[in-house]
């Protein structure tokens, strides 16, 4: 096929040897099958801020650190660098969090290298060398669906353990291969420590996980491994081995609505103190 203009400076420099022909076209990314050192890879072309529909929301930016003190403050600002350098870490993360998953044990593909905007990275494939289907492509027996499900919840235990919450885990983000599930599509991973809505975003990973594997194990409905794997995430007892039972014991106490009111009224008198303190500066403050 002819080469796309943002694959030919990777074929110039020798990385890639061939494109065999392009795999899917998202919302942020356009994904192609190549010929690399003699192997089939998958070469993922990120599009520019202004062609992609998927929006860097601040909700999955929180929490993401810049050690450079002058990108930092521009990205802040939101001056013309500072989009420019803001643009480049999106396009980063999912890179980041392949190694950094990679190395924790986490079945993701593994990446080989990171070039103007494309991700070259392992080709998943079926046992015929095909491309791997998607979870939600495939049909399973409840044993299967068990298995799996399994070992996804180790993945995302052990993706917590390495800091990092999927956000956008789907069946439509984990591809089946020989061996089960190898999850996908990491751009909007966020920090679990460092963001307010990681909580949030990992009980939705997985319980879309426990609802995609439940329509063919009925038992896994009645599981909450999010609650779980949080609550042992927050004691600081999570561990990428960690046992997990599926139950969680929720807390069923009625809220004391009067210790609440008067918290609030205190706080409220505090505040309108503060007020009258700052009047009373200004009155007495030279013209």
């Amino acid at each position: 096929m002819k080469i796309p203009k943002r694959l030919q400076p990777l074929v110039d420099d020798g990385l890639i040897d061939e494109v065999l022909m392009q795999l899917m076209s998202g919302k942020e990314a356009q994904v192609y099958v190549v010929r690399a050192g003699g192997e089939k890879r998958c070469a993922k072309v990120f599009k520019e801020a202004k062609q992609r529909s998927f929006k860097q929301a601040v909700q999955y930016q929180e929490g993401r650190k810049e050690r450079n003190s002058r990108r930092a403050r521009a990205m802040a600002k939101k001056t013309r660098y500072g989009q420019k350098e803001q643009e480049q870490a999106w396009l980063s993360a999912e890179v980041d969090a392949l190694y950094r998953l990679n190395s924790a044990g986490v079945r993701v593909p593994q990446p080989h290298g990171f070039v103007d905007g494309v991700l070259l990275m392992e080709m998943i494939t079926d046992a015929e060398g095909d491309v791997a289907p998607r979870l939600g492509d495939v049909t399973l027996t409840e044993e299967q669906a068990l298995a799996y499900h399994a070992k996804v919840i180790q993945d995302v235990v052990r993706m917590l353990c390495a800091g990092l919450v999927h956000g956008d885990l789907s069946e439509f983000n984990v591809l089946v291969d020989a061996d089960g599930p190898v999850i996908i599509d990491l751009p909007q991973a966020v920090d679990a420590a460092g963001n307010n809505s990681a909580a949030a975003m990992l009980e939705r990973d997985v319980d879309n996980m426990r609802a995609t594997f439940g329509r063919y194990a009925p038992a896994l409905l009645d599981t909450h491994y999010a609650k779980e794997m949080w609550a042992l995430y927050e004691a600081g007892k999570l561990h990428p081995d960690s046992r997990l039972t599926g139950h969680f014991e929720f807390d069923t106490r009625s809220a004391d609505v009067d210790a609440l009111m008067s918290v609030i009224d205190d706080a409220k008198e505090e505040e309108a103190e503060r007020q009258a303190r700052l009047r009373d500066d200004e009155d007495d403050a030279p013209y």
